[in-house]
């Protein structure tokens, strides 16, 4: 048996990367489930539940916003950390003074959002281990607002603010007997089925009256 919960998300700012820009940050008009999944996971997280989106609420419009960030140019390499490690030689590290370089990014401003989910044991579950035990444990620190790390909309320095959802079912928003929007192919998650070879799942987003229907898309590969 699956458990739900229904959590509003909400925050001043928000950048879902568009993996088809390489240099410039742009972000997709909504969240992409493999972020949401992430920020409920820093709610909760045990390897005995996967967790599983099922509809994303858009209540305020999508705005969009442009913003020029400093970034590093170079990033840290396992490689170069393991031989360090192994060898005894002094750690590799990036100087962000040196490193550092401008990069424009278009982001969503005041973003507010429902978003429907569920979870399913794993294999990985112990014997002690049920749905009501962690439908509980997710629950309580939900109104608690308790969190491993702070939860954030596609990067970090966009914190994201969460509570139980108790309002009007279903929520009313901006995009509410609006009609349907084609946003497009958005990222679903990556498959780590094969460690040697991760690839990314696609799905087409289509929000009709505001609502992203994400467990009746076809995930493509």
């Amino acid at each position: 048996m699956a458990y739900g919960f229904r959590v509003e998300l909400f925050g001043d700012k928000a950048l879902f990367s568009r993996p088809e820009f390489s240099v410039e940050r742009v972000s997709y008009d909504v969240p992409t489930p493999s972020a949401l999944r992430g920020l409920l996971e820093s709610i909760y997280w045990h390897p005995g539940m996967k967790l599983l989106i099922d509809r994303i609420h858009v209540l305020n419009e999508i705005r969009f916003s442009n913003v020029r960030r400093n970034e590093v140019k170079s990033k840290g390499s396992m490689q170069s950390m393991r031989s360090a490690v192994l060898n005894g030689s002094a750690l590799p590290c990036i100087n962000t003074k040196e490193d550092i370089q401008q990069r424009a990014s278009l982001i969503l401003t005041n973003v507010r959002y429902v978003v429907e989910a569920h979870f399913e044991l794993t294999e990985q579950a112990g014997a002690g281990d049920n749905t009501g035990k962690f439908c509980d444990i997710f629950n309580r620190r939900l109104k608690k607002g308790q969190c491993y790390s702070q939860p954030y909309f596609g990067t970090r320095e966009f914190p994201a603010y969460f509570q139980p959802y108790e309002g009007q079912w279903p929520p009313r928003g901006f995009y509410s007997d609006s009609g349907e929007r084609d946003l497009g192919f958005m990222l679903y998650d990556m498959d780590y089925s094969d460690p040697r070879n991760i690839t990314p799942m696609f799905f087409r987003a289509v929000m009709r009256d505001g609502v992203v229907d994400v467990a009746g898309s076809e995930v493509r590969r």
